[in-house]
């Protein structure tokens, strides 16, 4: 049997996906949510252990733990590439846009398709002949039924390759919340900070309904004698009580990190785009200064050169990003909540100048409120630009690539859901409905070239979901 990277993608393929493990949160039939939280760390510490490892093994790195409900990827993005200025650094993110090695990376750069491959048939190996070990018959064991979900899996493979590379500085990303997240099986003499990101309201039926009941899982990431960074939220003193209480229930040290401090020093200006960028640019920069051990009354003053070329350089697929295909400009960000979407209606407006010409958008969201979502951002555009006629064409799709098998039909009913909403919210925008990515991407392009701009740049912005922003980067990029 074949034991390369595409072998190795066809059985990731067949573990349990992140959705799956989600929707068992949002049935009334199941386990509650306080069932399903409370085996999530001793199940992902066992699944540890039959790979090999024990929580101990991980001290031999050491972790910037970053959790948030926006801006954990621009964190982890700026600290790699600060760090990687020093020394050599193994990243883990979720999700992936083009592939699964983006995942993984070392010095910023996803690990090669044979380094990938290797591991994770070894970790895959593991697992079968423990599962062996334990009674388990081995054609079974040699299967799904020995192996964790998708994100666990793909955890313990990060760690496995970090430690098989001889990495020693490590930044870590939550799935999703903190508390119960597989990363945080984490011991505390492994993680030499915390970050915990931007929040708002996301993951309702794993996490809670209000921002507070979210503030109290990503918070679980905060460990005894570890700086926690955060910023410091005047406007919402509920969520500052739930973070200093978890800080203290923790015995960690939270170090609030203040707007005025952010707004002097101004930020750097860099490959990723957006004035949000200059909060999780002090965040990031407040962690690696502590996992150094550079330690600052004011740490954001007197930045070292290498770390001012780290943030100047770090990149972040799927975020603000801007790729030209000799025709038509793509504006690409896979913003999925409120807030994240009315930063990309900033970033769109200011940095693209395009109160001149209207937009195509491309736009998705499978798991959430997409009528809502898209109605937020639509006024969040019109007020950012100050006039109504942003969108000239709207096109709703979903985010599988290909057509669907003839005599397939895929459920377009979110997508009929956002049609109707932007008919509501802008009469003269035309509306397309698709159900593949593939044809969403052909249709804006022939929009685009159709259009009589007078030389002007013609552009599209998908958002709305990573999800999509992904599909269509695979798209423009075959």
């Amino acid at each position: 049997m074949s034991r390369d990277y595409n072998a190795a993608l066809e059985k990731l393929a067949l573990l349990q996906s992140n959705r799956i493990v989600t929707s068992l949160f949002e049935s009334s039939e199941k386990k509650s949510p306080q069932d399903l939280n409370a085996l999530a760390i001793p199940e992902m510490l066992e699944w540890l252990r039959r790979a090999g490892y024990t929580p101990q093994d991980l001290v031999r790195m050491r972790h910037i733990h970053v959790a948030g409900t926006k801006g954990k990827g621009s964190v982890c993005a700026y600290a790699t590439a600060m760090l990687a200025k020093y020394r050599s650094v193994g990243t883990y993110t979720s999700p992936h846009l083009v592939n699964v090695r983006e995942r993984i990376a070392i010095n910023g750069e996803p690990v090669g398709k044979e380094a990938f491959a290797s591991a994770f048939f070894e970790v895959w190996d593991r697992l079968t002949e423990a599962a062996v070990k334990e009674g388990m018959a081995p054609a079974e064991a040699e299967g799904t039924a020995s192996k964790p979900f998708y994100f666990r899996f793909l955890t313990i493979l990060a760690w496995h390759i970090f430690l098989k590379e001889g990495i020693k500085d490590v930044v870590i990303e939550c799935g999703i919340g903190g508390e119960y997240d597989s990363t945080n099986v984490l011991p505390p003499e492994a993680v030499s900070a915390a970050v915990i990101s931007q929040l708002g309201i996301d993951h309702v039926a794993m996490l809670g309904d209000t921002v507070e009941k979210i503030s109290w899982h990503k918070a679980g990431i905060l460990k005894p004698g570890v700086k926690g960074f955060t910023l410091k939220l005047d406007e919402q003193p509920g969520v500052m009580k739930v973070l200093r209480e978890r800080a203290a229930e923790k015995k960690a040290e939270l170090v609030e990190v203040k707007n005025e401090d952010i707004e002097r020093w101004g930020g750097v200006s860099g490959l990723l785009k957006g004035d949000f960028q200059k909060k999780n640019q002090a965040l990031a920069v407040m962690a690696v200064r502590e996992h150094l051990g550079m330690r600052e009354d004011r740490p954001l003053e007197n930045i070292p050169k290498e770390m001012i070329e780290g943030l100047q350089e770090a990149k972040l697929r799927g975020r603000c990003e801007v790729i030209n295909d000799g025709t038509v400009e793509w504006l690409l960000d896979g913003a999925h909540t409120k807030d994240s979407l009315e930063e990309v209606a900033k970033w769109s407006i200011q940095h693209h100048s395009i109160t001149e010409e209207p937009l195509i958008l491309v736009f998705n969201q499978q798991e959430r409120n997409i009528s809502q979502l898209l109605a937020d951002f639509v006024e969040a555009t019109k007020r950012e630009a100050g006039k109504q006629d942003i969108f000239r064409h709207a096109i709703f799709t979903r985010n599988e690539i290909p057509r669907p098998p003839d005599g397939e039909l895929r459920d377009i009913d979110m997508q009929k859901q956002a049609a109707e909403t932007m008919r509501r919210l802008v009469p003269g925008c035309e509306v397309q409905i698709f159900d593949n990515t593939a044809d969403s991407v052909a249709e804006a392009k022939r929009l685009a070239q159709g259009q009589d701009d007078g030389g002007s740049k013609k552009r599209v912005l998908v958002t709305g979901s990573l999800h999509l922003v992904g599909s269509v980067l695979q798209v423009l990029e075959s």
